[in-house]
């Protein structure tokens, strides 16, 4: 019974965004602007710190990467989606959707796992201003960086493989955009006690302790510069932080309350909403709230264009 089920499914259908039909060219518009914003904004943090040697510090080694993830995690569902929208048969392929979970999660964990890199290389230019470049000596950022990206790889591997030993019965319509994962485990008709599992475990180090070490992070640098009693020290708190965290908590909480703390109460589509926050939203608002705002990017932009105008112009 269960090889028999398991042949049977060679695709999935994605049901998609809760659109009325006469709102489809709109929202079609709307995802492809907010998707190539995301591209040519993170393409342009990557560009702009490979070519101009000032940005070749530890911050911005992270902020590349970063970008390189966000515009990653983007594509992973939002071109599948503005495919569907346009398309009469909104199907994915069995092979397709497991590719899809496992680069969905690499890359989400990658820019989980960034997060935390960048939050600590604040903490210590902040708080330890003049041990920065030993603490933070290229040896050490590199590692931060290969140990971000074999992790993932080990996480990402783990779920696609256990999702990989479900077999799914007759009802192979998804109720959401992308082959989400929980999404998945509510179709299939075999155990799912194994995938659950994995889930509860490996959420905690994954998502819980990254976002708590952020938020420890970004309270002993808002503490370190309350002590200057001044409110340009205020102001300056609020910049380096206000912002960044608000991002922060729209992904994590978004995560959280969708994979480790689900309601009863979440419906289908309550649900695939809450996804285009941490899935569109983020990626996309990433390099105005990291980079492109930053007065070092824009004086990097400036040398930039400056310099290829002196060579056109040569």
């Amino acid at each position: 019974m269960t090889s028999r089920n398991q042949t049977v499914i060679s695709k999935f259908l994605l049901l998609g965004l809760p659109i009325p039909p006469e709102d489809q060219h709109l929202f079609y518009a709307l995802f492809l602007a907010m998707y190539l914003t995301t591209v040519l904004g993170n393409l342009i943090i990557i560009i702009l710190i490979q070519l101009d040697s000032h940005l070749h510090t530890p911050m911005y080694l992270f902020l590349s990467n970063l970008s390189f993830a966000d515009f990653c995690f983007s594509s992973v569902t939002m071109p599948k989606l503005l495919q569907n929208m346009q398309s009469q048969d909104p199907s994915i392929p069995y092979a397709g959707c497991l590719t899809q979970i496992y680069f969905f999660l690499y890359f989400g964990d990658l820019g989980n796992f960034l997060l935390v890199v960048m939050a600590y290389d604040r903490y210590v230019a902040i708080c330890f201003p003049l041990h920065y470049t030993t603490i933070m000596n290229p040896k050490l950022c590199v590692r931060l960086v290969v140990l971000s990206w074999v992790l993932t790889t080990f996480h990402a591997m783990i779920h696609t493989l256990l999702m990989a030993r479900l077999s799914f019965c007759e009802n192979y319509v998804i109720p959401h955009y992308f082959c989400d994962m929980s999404t998945l485990l509510k179709l299939a008709c075999s155990d799912t006690h194994d995938n659950e599992l994995a889930i509860f475990i490996l959420g905690g180090p994954i998502v819980v302790l990254p976002f708590l070490l952020i938020i420890v992070s970004y309270t002993k640098i808002i503490s370190s510069i309350f002590k200057v009693p001044s409110s340009q020290g205020i102001r300056k708190a609020f910049s380096t932080c206000g912002s960044h965290l608000s991002v922060v908590s729209l992904f994590y909480g978004t995560v959280i309350g969708l994979y480790l703390c689900p309601s009863a109460n979440n419906s289908p589509v309550k649900e695939t909403v809450m996804s285009l926050m941490y899935t569109m939203v983020t990626p996309m608002l990433n390099p105005f709230i990291y980079s492109l705002r930053n007065r070092d990017m824009k004086e990097a932009l400036e040398r930039v264009v400056f310099k290829k105008q002196i060579s056109f112009f040569l």
